[in-house]
């Protein structure tokens, strides 16, 4: 199975464009470096709770990829439930791809 977004956002790595981890994400947004927050579906509550707080007081999109933090991290090669995207056409290409699944 070929996963496009999953795909994309190894690619934002290698790129060095994405931040990974709630508290790195967290610092991201608000010192205005992330174009958008992406969330595995099973993350818990307790660590998006001040991430998207920050989002939300800071202008910047968050949305859940609908995949869980295993299918994360296995394209990311490192554990992960909570993403930073620093480039805007990163983030605006997996904005679209998101939205139109």
């Amino acid at each position: 199975m070929n996963d496009r977004v999953l795909s994309l956002l190894g690619l934002c790595r290698r790129a060095k464009k994405l931040v990974i981890g709630a508290e790195v994400t967290e610092q991201s947004v608000r010192e205005g470096k992330s174009f958008l927050v992406l969330t595995a579906a099973d993350a818990s509550p307790n660590s998006l709770k001040r991430v998207l707080r920050a989002c939300e007081e800071n202008g910047v999109d968050a949305l859940c990829v609908n995949r869980g933090k295993d299918a994360l991290s296995h394209a990311l090669g490192r554990l992960c439930a909570v993403l930073s995207v620093e480039d805007s056409g990163f983030a605006a290409k997996l904005r679209e791809m998101i939205d139109s699944e």
